[in-house]
């Protein structure tokens, strides 16, 4: 299925076991063999993340839900002039109509510039505010990673702490994601996966990941054993209350997204599966746990180093595809484990 990819590595969690294997390399110059235990950026797989840093807010009664936030994070009117006021749930369920921060950077074939620059979670609000924002998208879904770069925002200003600060105290470390973390990568370091794409048909080892550093839309670097940890505690109810996962896990209006969180169908019960899925230039990450957190699966794979859709608009297509084919074996894997129940039914 993954021909060409330069690596993939997936985890199986289910009540009775474990399973989890790595295929190709770590990277093309060493050719050492990829592990397990080897660290990927997830890109928007962080989104769930910052969901449930959200939800604890909301949880300790600092803001609700459906309480706007146009006059609580510091410069969000001035910098995104939005049309009316915006929900803590419109931004994380994407309803908020937000213009995309990456539609107002440059598409230049050479991306090597714009990589080579952290995009501050005040600058994405500016550059964002140069594109319209009209009143008749508000409520409508519209995937934007400008929502969760808002909502980065929010969390710091609520916990008067840096959002990565946040996220390591209150996400990461108590749910024992020893692998997890926001910070800019070091290329030396053992066990990473390196990523690449080709430019004019070089290939450009794109592993630095300065751009999307501390980002709450894209910027956490994890391994698959993390993730399912991660989607484990989550849907079993150690990471945000009841009220708060159960808000999660409802589409607002857009059926298949809820708070931070895309479902798919469950072979085994009637309950949704939730996910969390990463699309990079050069990563693919898909993770999927059952509704009641007792199932988790989560694979990345390297994509083959091909072009941006800058230089070939095809291409987004091909990895859009990979996206899609990881995240149907994951689900099929976890049809094939899971057990029935006792009264004839199967359940997950």
């Amino acid at each position: 299925m993954y021909q060409g990819a330069v690596a993939a590595v997936v985890q199986v969690r289910w009540p009775e076991g474990e399973w989890s294997r790595a295929y190709g390399v770590r990277d093309l110059e060493s050719v050492t063999p990829a592990q397990t235990t080897d660290r990927v950026e997830v890109a928007s797989v962080t989104k769930t993340m910052t969901a449930v840093a959200v939800l604890r807010l909301v949880d300790d009664g600092l803001i609700g839900l459906d309480d706007p936030v146009n006059d609580v994070i510091p410069g969000f009117t001035a910098a995104l002039k939005p049309p009316g006021p915006i929900t803590v749930r419109q931004l994380l369920s994407h309803t908020s109509g937000m213009p995309e921060v990456n539609d107002a950077l440059p598409h230049d074939v050479d991306f090597r510039p714009v990589l080579a620059r952290t995009l501050t979670m005040e600058r994405a609000l500016r550059l964002a505010g140069t594109l319209p924002w009209t009143a008749a998208s508000v409520g409508s879904f519209m995937y934007s990673n400008t929502n969760y770069i808002a909502l980065g925002l929010l969390i710091q200003t609520l916990r008067h702490k840096p959002f990565v600060q946040v996220m390591r105290e209150e996400v990461f470390d108590p749910l024992g994601l020893k692998n997890t973390s926001l910070d800019r990568i070091d290329l030396h370091e053992t066990g990473l996966l390196h990523g690449y794409v080709t430019l004019r048909g070089e290939r450009i080892d794109t592993t630095d990941n300065t751009f999307a550093s501390g980002s709450p839309a894209a910027g956490a670097v994890s391994t698959v054993a993390d993730l399912n940890l991660f989607m484990a505690a989550l849907f079993q109810g150690r990471a945000v209350s009841a009220a708060s996962l159960r808000e999660m896990k409802t589409s607002p209006g857009f059926l298949g997204y809820g708070l931070g969180l895309w479902q798919h169908g469950d072979g085994c019960s009637p309950a949704k599966r939730q996910e969390g899925r990463g699309n990079f230039w050069d990563y693919q990450t898909v993770a999927v746990s059952s509704d009641d957190g007792r199932y988790q699966a989560a694979m990345t794979v390297t994509v083959p180093p091909m072009p941006t859709e800058f230089e070939d608009p095809s291409s987004a297509n091909r990895r859009d595809l990979l996206n899609g084919q990881i995240e149907s074996t994951l689900n099929e894997t976890l049809d094939r484990l899971c057990q029935p129940a006792t009264n004839g039914a199967r359940q997950s």
